[in-house]
């Protein structure tokens, strides 16, 4: 039965590899139609500009706060004993389906060149007014890839703001939640839900995070998220091994009638602490981040969002993650929980919707310019800047369609992304081929 299952799982792994190099050779041909005109709008944004990190542009110092303890202890007291990732993954019950499986609009969304290796749709019930955002793996968690022996996938996504932009959804939207995708089997992922959630009334209740998941990294047992919640938010973070079981199932959020509700969902995340922005209505804000592992200590690479038609350049920032044992997955900061960048740079690339930085390379996804175009990805240093070319006209729209944030998963050297309801990966390597 072993040998059967695994002869089915190559069967499945050839026919996933001949539908999307037949998906790409689709998208290249529809790229041959781009105008030379569309073409220019991602004209080379040329080198990485460095600049100081302890003034100007380049200052973005972070303020941490903890929830206290006495708050989390009070709710796993009334919620009941914190789950961990291993208790969520039980219960992935979902089935993401294969892009053979999906549907051809979807597919459009991914990269025409280089081609995703690997590529799944989330279905469109339970993502249906959610748009989706921000990933991470257990890649980014620990340097062998696994987390408790788990692979896992975390897709973020928000409610009501499919379509929007990174300023925020709109009034009386919101929500963020999380999918847990057991990765185990390549051929057969599967996920479940857990919603987002920030402790009130000294950890008696808890409300729903309110912001879209642009950008979220997994680092030991933390998850920062990118948060546009209030005016000084820039990151929340929660403890992934502080996850609550909800335990009534109602559109709610919080303490209800019979205990605790989660939107409909099984778990909830309540935050264990955030990270604040100066003040002042001027201040940069981080819109999506990711994990540099080729650095020493390891870091945290942000940017920030910059519209294409804006007046200035985009900002991007360094930190270092925290060495001490017992700050395990945050950031490096100084005896008074200040948490300032250690490197920054400004780019001319606009419109930024994923940063990765690995080694001396800093690779930014910018959106498409067009409503159904397809996006660019382009690989900056401090000599320059070159994104791929498709199509008979050379255009450098190549990426993904909606795009989202990037996630190096070292371990197995590929580049995970979300563009709308498809989740893709694809060797770094092969990346930076198409950009040579």
């Amino acid at each position: 039965m072993k040998h059967r299952g695994r002869h089915r799982r190559r069967r499945r792994g050839r026919a996933l590899r001949a539908t999307l190099a037949g998906t790409a050779l689709a998208l290249t041909a529809a790229a041959t139609m781009i105008s030379a005109s569309q073409a220019t709008v991602a004209d080379a944004p040329g080198a990485l500009k460095p600049v100081s990190a302890s003034d100007g542009a380049g200052r973005l110092p972070l303020a941490e706060h903890r929830v206290p303890g006495r708050w989390l202890d009070r709710l796993a007291s009334e919620m009941g004993r914190p789950v961990g990732v291993g208790t969520v993954l039980e219960n992935a019950d979902v089935p993401l389906r294969e892009a053979a499986d999906c549907p051809a609009p979807e597919k459009h969304a991914l990269p025409v060149e280089p081609a995703a290796t690997r590529a799944y749709c989330f279905g469109g019930s339970d993502t249906r007014g959610w748009r989706a955002g921000a990933v991470t793996t257990s890649g980014d968690a620990d340097d062998d890839g696994r987390w408790g022996g788990n692979r896992v996938i975390l897709s973020g996504w928000t409610r009501g703001a499919e379509g929007g932009s990174l300023d925020g959804p709109a009034p009386g939207q919101g929500l963020a939640k999380v999918a847990f995708v057991d990765a185990n089997d390549p051929g057969a992922p599967r996920y479940t839900w857990a919603l987002l959630a920030v402790p009130v009334d000294g950890g008696r209740d808890y409300r729903g995070l309110v912001s879209p998941l642009s950008g979220m990294v997994w680092y030991q047992d933390k998850l920062l998220v990118t948060t546009r919640e209030g005016d000084r938010n820039a990151l929340y973070v929660y403890d992934m091994d502080r996850i609550q079981r909800a335990t009534v199932e109602s559109d709610a959020v919080g303490r209800v009638r019979g205990g605790w509700a989660a939107h409909g969902y099984r778990f909830v995340l309540p935050a264990v602490g955030s990270y604040t922005l100066p003040g002042g209505d001027d201040a940069a804000r981080p819109a999506t981040v990711s994990l540099d592992r080729s650095t020493s200590p390891d870091s945290l690479v942000a940017s920030e969002w910059v519209p294409a038609d804006g007046d200035r350049h985009t900002r991007l920032w360094r930190y270092a993650l925290s060495r001490d044992p017992a700050r395990s997955g945050l950031l490096a900061t100084d005896s008074a929980g200040g948490a300032d960048p250690v490197e920054a740079y400004e780019t001319k690339t606009a419109d930024v919707r994923g940063v990765l930085a690995h080694r001396t390379g800093w690779y930014l996804d910018r959106a498409s310019g067009s409503p159904g175009g397809h996006g660019t990805l382009w690989r900056q240093d401090t000599d320059g800047a070159r994104a791929a070319e498709c199509g008979t006209d050379g255009t450098r729209h190549c990426w993904s369609g909606r795009s989202g944030s990037l996630s190096y998963w070292e371990e197995t050297g590929e580049v995970w992304s979300q563009s709308g309801r498809m989740l893709f990966a694809l060797p770094l390597t092969s990346i930076d081929r198409a950009l040579d």
